[in-house]
């Protein structure tokens, strides 16, 4: 089909890294969005190891300080903070209607302390209730359901919803038992 040289035509090939490109990629990755430290450092590290893996003989050691000095960097300048980071995202979270446990998973994953996580949750005085009843009006669940015949037939399938987001058997019995969508919240 196509022959070597072809192939080597169609494939892009990546800019050298440098400690100036990995900072311009960490503040071209900041303008777009809000972030850890840890995503970050995952971002640049990704891009070092695409680099790597079509040039062999570079450095990766190297490359990985320059990140660690680009982070700390970016953190004196107060480009990142993971304070604001889970700030942000635990307002976003709840607002939306997610469970405490799902906002911890999320945050964990992005590099958060624990101990940050719920000292944000507490500050918002998260209510398990009012996020699983958001989360029921925005999937239609439960009293949320167009009629009564609707709601008896799909409650299994509304339990394993609200379960599955993260909201203890309690909480979600009491959802789906409430009894009118309007007195609900």
């Amino acid at each position: 089909m196509f022959t070597e040289e072809e192939k080597n035509k169609t494939r892009r090939s990546v800019r050298k890294i440098t400690k100036q490109r990995l900072k311009n990629i960490g503040l071209y990755y900041l303008q777009r969005f809000e972030t850890s430290t840890e995503n970050l450092r995952q971002v640049l590290y990704r891009r070092i190891q695409k680099y790597a893996f079509q040039n062999p003989e570079f450095n990766r050691g190297e490359a990985e300080g320059w990140v660690e000095e680009v982070l700390a960097e970016f953190q004196n300048y107060g480009y990142i903070s993971d304070e604001r980071y889970a700030e942000l995202k635990v307002k976003n979270y709840m607002a939306a209607g997610k469970s405490l446990r799902y906002i911890q998973g999320k945050l964990k994953a992005k590099g958060i302390d624990e101990n940050l996580i719920e000292q944000f949750a507490e500050e918002q005085e998260y209510d398990p209730f009012a996020a699983a009843m958001r989360l029921a009006r925005k999937k239609h669940l439960g009293p949320f359901r167009r009629d009564e015949e609707e709601r008896r037939d799909n409650r299994q399938k509304d339990m394993r919803t609200l379960v599955a987001a993260g909201f203890d058997y309690e909480t979600v019995m009491a959802v789906l038992d409430s009894e009118q969508a309007e007195n609900a919240l």
